[in-house]
């Protein structure tokens, strides 16, 4: 059985993306995996990394919570919406408390070389825009993807990381955002 962890990245209760993070547990669970979920914006813990690297800081119970789901899913699906090219600061302060040394990756004694701690497991991002997904990539480079893809999952080991993009979410109609749904749906429904 594949154990998906979806993390919502949307501080709103009330965001599309919690009905997207709602509609792909629906997906999975339908399909017959095991699913768990974090709402990054009802956690309880500092989102600032406060002393850099230079001084570990004690992981809140809610990170501490969220760490076991990570540790224990072989299918990560991220969902946030970019803002200013970026994620929510929340879901960026949820990473740099998380994704640490001896958590997520560690660097080798007297190299530049590292461990990616997180080898084995999948993911996809789900990530909603107010602009087209092939304007994003094309205009910004898509910088809130690769931060998260690149210079955070596939460097702690995660791999392959699929991307959904869907957008224009701000002039989107019901009947657009429905079939965004039965999309994200579909994709659960896949274990993708």
């Amino acid at each position: 059985m594949t154990k998906i962890l979806i993390i919502n990245g949307h501080p709103n209760k009330e965001s599309f993306n919690r009905a997207l993070a709602a509609a792909y547990e629906d997906g999975a669970l339908k399909s017959g995996a095991s699913v768990s979920m974090i709402h990054i914006g009802e956690l309880q813990f500092n989102p600032n990394l406060q002393f850099g690297y230079t001084k570990r800081m004690d992981l809140e119970p809610d990170l501490l919570d969220s760490l076991e789901k990570i540790k224990a899913a072989d299918h990560l699906v991220w969902i946030h919406p970019v803002w200013w090219g970026g994620m929510p600061a929340i879901m960026k302060g949820f990473i740099d408390r998380l994704f640490l040394p001896g958590i997520a990756y560690q660097y080798r004694e007297n190299s530049v070389r590292w461990d990616k701690l997180l080898s084995g497991k999948t993911a996809r991002i789900i990530t909603t825009l107010d602009q087209p997904g092939w304007y994003y990539r094309l205009m910004y480079g898509r910088p809130s993807v690769n931060q998260l893809r690149k210079s955070t999952l596939e460097f702690c080991g995660v791999k392959p990381v699929k991307l959904t993009y869907l957008g224009i979410i701000k002039t989107s109609k019901p009947e657009q955002r429905q079939k965004w749904i039965n999309q994200i749906y579909k994709s659960g429904l896949q274990q993708g």
